[in-house]
């Protein structure tokens, strides 16, 4: 295995002797624990970003805004990480890998401390833009993290598992969150977050392992345009922007979709399906991503594909709308690891830059679904969402297939 890795660099001379902390202490397996953690990391900037959509009358009475002004609390936060991400990862690029975990999780629970005392709203968007800004540096650190802790064999699968913290926030996280929003007030719900988050802060000190960051010498820095010359990265985030945009602006707006079929109030059991699904499919793409990886991207955007059209043509069945709800998870659930991984490894020496790009680029596709998905919902009804996934999928699914060489290439070299 060459002594470049995703945060150092090419290496000048023999490496220095890693320290104890800084290997896992099987090597042959998974750092279970630690991938956990990460995994918690995940579930914590993700459910912190979506928190606010179960609980909008609520805040918005208490802050004495409409709701649509509290549902830009969303938009503010992809907004932090959209504009930080880059520099921020470029700024920090030298500091030692925990120290810079830890930085960015102590952001989200004081972000979200702030979030549950404010009155003011000028306050509570400023909270939010900050904890934008600690989830633009958490993602870019976390895949390489996870990469970095596992053997070259089961790096796929670390980033698997720690991945898996979106389905979870997404189909667990969303509706536990409004639960506590009901049951006592939407205040509880961010304190709560904060609480776990003091707990992963004690989690990452007792078993994450520490690693060097990469201080480059004197023009060796990597660089954006750098890593968008390097061959398979700009496939990659192409992907990465499009499909995100595809699936984001349905789900946005799956709620309201499923009210015009008359099932609203089993929005919680869809969720619930979805959910289920995608970490089935965080399994699959953990198992085989690392002699797979460019048949399981085309089979996961194939599978969205005709999840939006069963949902566009058979939406009268409830079951037909369950069964597209199946294939939509197992199409999506895995294109997180799925494309991180990509990411990293077309990047080589420039990894930590195109990581950084895809989170940017992933938020820019966030935020833009729901703008979009809005404007489609206002000019042709919901019946517009799901046509709008399958013809966004259809250059997805073209660009994958060109890029055999590099991006998604047929055969995996893991770095």
């Amino acid at each position: 295995m060459p002594s470049t890795d995703l945060t150092r660099g090419p290496s000048h001379g023999p490496a220095p002797a890693p320290r104890r902390a800084e290997i896992p202490s099987r090597p042959d397996k998974l750092p279970l624990p630690a991938l956990l953690a990460l995994a918690t990391a995940v579930f914590i900037t993700s459910l912190t970003e979506t928190l606010p959509a179960g609980l909008l009358p609520a805040m918005g009475g208490d802050l004495g805004v409409s709701e649509s002004a509290t549902g830009q609390t969303v938009t503010v936060y992809a907004l932090g990480t959209v504009l930080t991400a880059i520099p921020l990862s470029a700024a920090t690029a030298a500091w030692r890998r925990r120290r810079l975990l830890l930085t960015a999780m102590a952001g989200f629970a004081l972000a979200n401390t702030v979030t549950a005392l404010s009155t003011s709203y000028p306050l509570t968007m400023g909270a939010r833009f900050a904890a934008g800004v600690a989830a633009g540096l958490a993602w870019a650190l976390l895949a390489g993290y996870a990469r970095r802790m596992a053997p070259v064999h089961l790096q796929g699968k670390a980033i698997a598992v720690a991945m898996a913290g979106i389905p979870v926030a997404l189909s667990l996280g969303v509706p536990a969150g409004t639960f506590i929003g009901k049951a006592v007030d939407w205040r509880t719900a961010f304190l709560v977050m904060t609480g776990l988050t003091l707990v992963l802060l004690a989690w990452i000190l007792a078993a994450v392992p520490d690693y060097p960051g990469h201080r480059p010498e004197k023009g060796s820095a990597p660089s954006m345009l750098g890593a968008l010359k390097v061959p398979g990265v700009t496939p990659v985030l192409a992907v990465t922007l499009v499909f995100v945009l595809a699936h984001t602006l349905l789900y946005t707006y799956i709620a309201a979709f499923l009210d015009r079929l008359g099932m609203g109030g089993r929005a919680d059991v869809v969720l619930l399906v979805f959910g289920g699904a995608s970490l089935l499919s965080i399994w699959a793409v953990g198992t085989l991503i690392n002699r797979r990886l460019r048949a399981l991207m085309i089979t996961g955007t194939l599978l969205v594909a005709v999840a939006g059209g069963l949902l566009a043509l058979f939406a009268q069945s409830p079951a037909l709308v369950y069964g597209a709800v199946v294939l939509w998870g197992l199409g999506w659930g895995g294109a997180p690891t799925l494309l991180q991984t990509a990411a990293g490894d077309a990047g080589g020496e420039q990894a930590d830059a195109a990581q950084a790009m895809l989170v940017t680029l992933w938020n820019v596709a966030m935020a833009g679904g729901g703008v979009v998905g809005g404007l489609l919902l206002d000019a042709f009804g919901t019946g517009a969402l799901p046509w709008s996934v399958l013809i966004l999928l259809v250059p997805v699914t073209a660009l994958v297939v060109a890029a055999r060489a590099h991006g998604f290439p047929a055969r995996r070299d893991a770095p």
